[in-house]
């Protein structure tokens, strides 16, 4: 990289279009990308393998406590949890279900929060930088990170960018059945004690809704002062 990228957070609603900008925006600046979620989406997907009540705070805890994770690719399309390499079994519509209530969990909450700020600061020393994406990143995990996004679209285009995303990879899906899991953690993101969904004051809001992932990017360049490549401006 010519030019340090730092850290950059991009927080927001379940498929505002977080993780297809970020993961581009760290392309143009050369540096990793992590959607955090994926994380959460491991423990999720961990617990439903080990037959984990979802209901269980500290088992879930135990699980996330003892399961360290690692980027696997600067893309973060996988991640290695305790050096097994997680990616497309992570998107299902199962782990979809039971994702939020998992995230909920403060216990949980707290160790992905250590584990991110962790890979953010190796990401800095090594790489120059990284874009880290979620729905409390630049609230709670990197509050000091250079530049905050904050995405949002409405949910009947969110809920069809899920849908044709289940699709494109084969899963079945059932478009009124992702809208309502849309609906239900945004109101579970949004309203949960610990951490909650929220734009941070200092945050450059983005609503997607009419905007292609190109026109986003672009325009978070723009506030990074930025060319279209990532280079200076």
């Amino acid at each position: 990289m010519t030019q340090r990228a730092g850290t950059i957070a991009i927080d927001g609603q379940v498929a505002s279009g977080k993780t297809a900008v970020g993961r581009e925006l760290a392309r143009r600046l050369g540096c990793p990308f992590l959607d955090t979620g994926i994380m959460y989406r491991a423990v999720t997907w961990l617990a439903l393998q080990e037959a984990v009540s979802i209901d269980n705070s500290d088992a879930l805890t135990q699980l996330a406590q003892g399961t360290p994770m690692q980027l696997n690719d600067l893309e973060g399309r996988t991640i290695l949890l305790g050096g097994r390499e997680l990616g497309p079994e992570l998107r299902t519509a199962e782990v979809d279900r039971h994702v939020s209530p998992v995230s909920t969990v403060s216990g949980v909450r707290r160790d992905m929060v250590r584990q991110q700020r962790s890979i953010a600061e190796r990401s800095c020393q090594d790489m120059g930088g990284i874009v880290m994406v979620g729905r409390d990143i630049g609230t709670v995990v990197l509050p000091d990170a250079g530049l905050k996004v904050f995405m949002t679209a409405s949910p009947e285009v969110r809920a069809r960018r899920r849908y044709d995303e289940l699709i494109a990879q084969g899963m079945p899906a059932d478009y009124d059945e992702v809208l309502a899991n849309a609906l239900s953690r945004d109101r579970i993101d949004s309203q949960r004690k610990d951490s909650p969904l929220a734009q941070a004051p200092d945050a450059f809001l983005l609503d997607t809704s009419d905007l292609t992932i190109e026109q986003v990017v672009a325009r978070i360049l723009e506030r990074l002062g930025r060319k279209a490549d990532g280079s200076a401006a």
